[in-house]
């Protein structure tokens, strides 16, 4: 089982940070891996969404779909990989640290097929690509 923990705080409240990391628009704009994202049902993100996506992981695209499986506004947001090569669990923690949100980050699963042979190298890159992409939401908020 391969897990991915990152924990990083945000000057801005919970519900600024949860609303901007949720927003179904703002999705490829912080996540520099995620080359598109498709929501359904067309509505707001919310528990039961379902998001079909197409990412690039070590120079491969690759297509999943992903259910939103915990949404509680402002504290908790998580999914799992339903269809695609890397089944992972991921869940979002938001808490309260005077007028920022420390957010904590897990994710776990077992990557199948090529990514199954290259686990260490996929750890290491997907590791390395949410400090990116986690520094790119950081600024992204804390400058708008």
């Amino acid at each position: 089982m391969a897990t991915v923990d990152h924990t990083f705080t945000v000057d801005a409240p919970p519900a600024v940070v949860f609303a901007y990391l949720t927003d179904r628009g703002k999705a490829t704009i912080w996540q520099a891996s995620l080359l598109e994202a498709n929501f359904r049902p067309d509505a707001p993100v919310h528990k039961g969404t379902e998001i079909h996506e197409i990412r690039k992981l070590l120079g491969r695209k690759i297509e999943s779909t992903v259910e939103v499986t915990e949404f509680e506004p402002d504290r908790l947001f998580g999914g799992r990989v339903l269809a695609g090569p890397v089944p992972w669990e991921f869940r979002y923690t938001f808490e309260p640290v005077g007028g920022s949100t420390q957010i904590d980050f897990h994710m776990e699963g077992e990557p199948g097929g090529f990514f199954r042979l290259a686990e260490p190298l996929v750890v290491r890159t997907v590791e390395k690509q949410l400090e990116n992409d986690f520094s790119t939401l950081k600024e992204l908020i804390e400058t708008s």
